[in-house]
């Protein structure tokens, strides 16, 4: 058993009552998603907007009970349950560094680091992390957005989809390629306000808070120290350089389905007081498999952390198994209040509209399923 320590407890205390509180405009955000700049000043959007920033750039942090929030994967992925447990839609529509900010510090010289850090400290301010590409996927290896040589300058094109919040982002992180091959992949800041960008807003049925977009660059100039990880090795710096930041964020995705399905449960179990034999054995399993997602997720929360070889299958593990879980146990809360259940509880709508999103967040569950087939295969993963 993976438990919180006293600082973790003390965030997720504090990530509780945040959450609660910004859950009340849920449904008013799904309508006007522009709606979160009138949210600002709210305690939780204010935490979310500062965090995570790396220790050496936030000169005025925010302390809960003495407490420094340092941004670890195990802070992460509690205060990713948390505000998923209440509206994952409203959590994912806030500013701060985001997916990016992990890469940033991932891959960033020192240089990259301040100007980014800085940036998101100066005003709430949005970012995004653009990997997902129209006839692509999530398939890293097989992107085609590309970052090409003109004379001193270097030219951005391709396109992006399902990209969170980049509508109303300053800057974010792309992945694009330089040349054929996994080395060939690296990932650069973007500066939004350039010519040739282009974010559309795509209607989605879940997560409407967060709007996704459609991202195309056409020509979009690049200078060279936006490149990330310049200063590193080719293999630190290519791909496999991209996977390993990619498996630090896996673990707070898996919090997300981890806490959406939390919130259809205890939507259940406040709601629904006169259960049959039959339902409370159903609830009470709804109950276990969430308790066991979570210390899997916890499993994998540690090990990024700790930087343990074994990350990437848990990291990957616990993503598609919580991803899973949140459709599953959504569905099933749904079938405790009948056929009517969608029109007459829209809170339980939302969080199995919002269920099947996650899924498609940091590569859908074949690609995980084959990352932790791989691990066992090669003896980096007890069976």
């Amino acid at each position: 058993m993976i438990d919180l320590t006293e600082q973790q407890l003390t965030l997720r205390a504090y990530a509780h009552e945040w959450a609660v509180e910004l859950a009340k405009h849920s449904f008013e955000l799904e309508r006007a998603p522009d709606l979160v700049h009138d949210l600002l000043d709210l305690p939780g959007m204010v935490f979310l907007a500062r965090t995570p920033v790396p220790d050496e750039y936030d000169r005025d942090p925010i302390l809960l009970d003495g407490h420094r929030y340092s941004g670890g994967s195990m802070e992460r992925v509690t205060i990713c349950e948390e505000f998923a447990a209440a509206d994952a839609g409203m959590m994912l529509a806030a500013p701060g560094p985001s997916m990016s900010g992990v890469l940033v510090s991932q891959l960033g010289d020192k240089a990259q680091q301040e100007w980014f850090f800085t940036h998101v400290l100066e005003r709430p301010t949005w970012t995004f992390f653009a990997l997902t590409e129209p006839a692509r996927g999530s398939d890293a290896a097989a992107l085609e957005t590309s970052l090409t040589p003109d004379g001193d300058r270097l030219l951005l094109n391709g396109a992006k989809r399902f990209i969170g919040n980049a509508a109303r982002a300053s800057s974010g992180v792309v992945f694009a390629r330089v040349k054929p091959g996994p080395l060939g992949v690296v990932a650069v800041l973007v500066e939004t306000r350039l010519p040739g960008f282009t974010a559309t807003p795509l209607p989605t049925v879940g997560l409407r808070g967060n709007q996704v977009t459609d991202v195309r660059f056409d020509n979009m100039e690049i200078t060279h120290d936006r490149i990330l990880g310049a200063h590193l090795s080719p293999t630190r710096r290519g791909l496999l350089g991209a996977v390993r930041g990619l498996n630090k964020l896996r673990p707070g995705v898996a919090a997300l389905g981890l806490g959406i399905a939390r919130g259809a449960y205890e939507y259940v179990s406040a709601e629904r007081r006169d259960l049959t034999s039959w339902e409370r054995s159903q609830l009470d399993a709804m109950g276990r498999s969430i308790g066991a997602v979570r210390q899997l997720v916890r499993r994998a929360a540690t090990a990024a952390d700790a930087d343990d070889p074994a990350l990437g299958a848990l990291a990957s593990a616990a993503k598609s198994r919580a991803s899973r879980l949140a459709e599953e146990v959504t569905l099933e809360a749904l079938g405790f209040f009948g056929a009517g259940a969608r029109l007459q509880h829209p809170m339980l709508d939302k969080y199995a509209r919002d269920a099947r999103a996650v899924e498609y967040m940091e590569g859908t569950r074949n690609i995980h399923h084959l990352n932790v087939f791989q691990a066992l295969v090669q003896r980096k993963l007890a069976g």
